[in-house]
């Protein structure tokens, strides 16, 4: 269908606006892109001054270690396939086979076995079964690029950054679960409940998420010291120490995230008819019935894209992870940050890109394998609120 004559752009608008978003994805895309390939080089060549062998590498290939244009190739197209597979089938495969009532579960299941298969095939098979193509592609297995894992086995395997890791997912289960288990219940109390109360229950909610994080963690930080002298009438002379551990995290992350996890999904709930949850009271349900079978199924986008919030405000923090957390606890964002010292050599700053690179994949893979919910869940909150 044409668009008509007097709602279309001029062409110095429309070329304008182009401009403006290439030069805006550009900006925004060219630090991890930049990051991203110095962590594949040695430390000559990801610090050179001339940007050509920062992306060559000829360092790095000269000890042996690079992509053929056969390697290129091969890769480009295991990505394309990847990507086609995460946004077309994906979504099928979860609604096929996740039990009736289980749909959340299943995406998140569905997004662990496929970025763990990704994993598998790209940085598994795939290097074996090139190694042996290259070998009879003449010319084309020839190495033209510099690349190597090296920094990356040294991040993750000799520095055990896979400790921070599970305790970066530790943290983003905790935070996650209880902002949404609490947030789905107190959005839909108040986007159904007419009485002054609730108004003034989001304001002082609002007021809550407007203060400083350094205050919420003062606050709280007292209490995690002497948490095992107010805990020990109750559990005795074995009562923990809070502090340290990353139940003081997810309780903090928690009490900043939960006002605005409330508030979005109380625009989400006021977009859903409330003729839906009379009609389900007349066949018989409970309002929590009602609010469980027929206003929970109808929400999941709205559910979805705000867990997502949820998971990067616990991911990327470090502010309060740095301050509760000890170092057998430490998550990855305060971890990469422990990279840099007075003793730091270019080999620790190339394998501390290397972490940060690292850390940045998953969020990749959430934004491309729940991109339509994240859509049409931003598109349902913002038609009410």
């Amino acid at each position: 269908m044409s668009t008509p004559r007097a709602l279309r752009q001029s062409f110095a608008l429309r070329a304008g606006s182009a401009g403006f978003l290439a030069l805006w994805c550009l900006i925004a895309a060219f630090p991890i892109f930049w990051i991203a390939v110095m962590s594949f080089k040695t430390p000559v060549d990801a610090f050179a001054a001339n940007p050509l062998d920062v992306i060559l590498g000829p360092e790095t290939r000269a000890r042996g270690h690079g992509l053929s244009l056969l390697d290129i190739l091969v890769g480009v197209a295991v990505l394309w396939l990847t990507a086609r597979l995460a946004l077309r089938n994906l979504g099928g495969w979860v609604q096929r086979f996740s039990p009736p009532g289980l749909i959340a579960l299943g995406w998140v299941l569905g997004a662990v076995v496929f970025g763990l298969g990704f994993v598998a095939v790209f940085l598994g098979l795939l290097p074996t079964v090139l190694g042996a193509l290259n070998a009879l592609a003449g010319p084309l297995g020839v190495p033209v690029i510099g690349l190597s894992t090296e920094h990356y086995v040294a991040v993750w395997a000799e520095n055990a950054f896979y400790s921070n890791f599970l305790n970066s997912l530790l943290v983003t289960t905790g935070v996650v679960t209880v902002s949404l288990t609490v947030g789905t219940l107190a959005g839909y109390g108040l986007a159904r409940s007419g009485s002054a109360l609730a108004f003034w229950i989001l304001i002082i909610a609002l007021v809550f998420r407007a203060l400083p994080h350094s205050v919420l963690v003062a606050g709280y930080l007292p209490v995690f010291i002497n948490s095992a002298e107010i805990l020990r009438p109750i559990l005795g002379e074995n009562a923990p120490t809070l502090y340290g551990q990353p139940l003081a995290v997810i309780a903090v992350l928690v009490s900043i995230n939960q006002p605005f996890t409330i508030w979005m999904l109380r625009s989400f709930f006021q977009s859903i008819p409330a003729e839906l949850d009379e009609a389900a009271r007349v066949d018989g349900c409970t309002h929590f019935q009602a609010f469980r079978w027929v206003i929970m199924p109808v929400m999941w986008p709205g559910v979805i894209t705000t867990g997502l919030f949820s998971f990067l405000l616990a991911y990327n923090d470090f502010l309060v992870t740095s301050l509760l957390l000890d170092a057998q606890n430490q998550t990855m964002v305060p971890a990469i940050a422990g990279y840099f010292n007075r003793e730091t050599t270019t080999t620790d700053q190339v394998e501390a890109v290397a972490a940060a690179v690292s850390i940045t994949a998953p969020l990749f893979l959430l934004v491309m394998v729940f991109q339509r919910q994240i859509v049409s869940g931003l598109t349902a909150g913002a038609v009410k609120g």
